[in-house]
């Protein structure tokens, strides 16, 4: 049997399925505050990618690998359809998914996310690529973080978070060769990505999140993708980071259950 995702699967499960989908450098886990409250109503599904820490395999560079393996978890499940909510890169597998496999989406959620992949995001991930791949070849891990940090969080959250974010990046001279190289196969799945054709075949009810102070998907990528989708409904958190999963997940929760509670 072809191995599944890593997953995990809480909360309701008598409720309509929920499936949250990770950012390029997280793990399941990261959904938890959110996770955990969502859980009372809704049949919640985390997993990670292929290439993160959780699932086995190696990571292919190319979107449309990364949407062909949350199906095979939701056939492995027995779900026939769902809720899909994605950040980042999450993001952009929802939204892929919801094009490709309508009959599978319920409901769309892209959040810190957007349309296309344009030249200084792309610029900057070529720059993350290639210390995940010095660090897959023994070179220092934490220089990784070190790229990424300040682009996902706010400053405030970092000043707040020092101590535990200094130690998140310590860790991460400890991951293991395969997820570095596996974060440069999903990097690499970025180059070029433009899902602006897509939009018009999403159907189902859809949400945008956005935020304010985005460093990675700034406000007119987000619009666009809103702007793409029939009938989207646009939203922006005033102040919020790329990370606002983390840094405010009960907000994000409110937001996605009042989505969620409409359709």
């Amino acid at each position: 049997m072809e191995s599944i995702l890593g997953h995990r699967v809480s909360g309701n499960p008598d409720g309509p399925p929920v499936i949250l989908l990770n950012g390029s450098m997280m793990t399941m886990a990261a959904w938890e505050p959110l996770a955990s409250k969502l859980g009372e109503t809704y049949q919640v599904i985390r997993c990670d990618f292929r290439g993160q820490i959780f699932s086995p395999g190696e990571a292919e560079p190319r979107l449309d690998a990364h949407v062909a393996d949350v199906v095979a978890l939701l056939d492995a499940l027995g779900i026939e359809r769902v809720h899909a909510a994605g950040t980042s890169f999450g993001g952009l597998v929802a939204v892929r998914l919801a094009a490709l496999h309508p009959e599978r989406v319920i409901s769309l959620a892209a959040i810190t996310t957007g349309s296309h992949i344009d030249a200084l995001l792309w610029e900057d991930s070529v720059l993350v690529r290639e210390a995940a791949l010095a660090a897959a070849d023994g070179g220092d891990g934490r220089k990784v973080l070190d790229l990424v940090m300040p682009k996902t969080y706010s400053p405030e959250f970092l000043a707040a978070n020092a101590e535990l974010l200094g130690a998140h990046r310590n860790q991460a001279a400890l991951l293991p060769a395969g997820w570095y190289r596996g974060i440069a196969a999903i990097i690499s799945s970025l180059e070029g990505l433009d899902l602006t054709p897509d939009l018009v075949r999403i159907q189902c009810p859809t949400l945008v999140l956005a935020t304010e102070e985005d460093r990675m998907f700034p406000l007119s990528s987000a619009q666009a993708l809103a702007d793409g989708i029939p009938d989207a409904r646009f939203e922006i958190v005033p102040g919020g980071s790329h990370a606002i999963v983390i840094e405010k997940p009960g907000e994000v929760r409110r937001i996605l259950s009042d989505f969620l509670a409409s359709i």
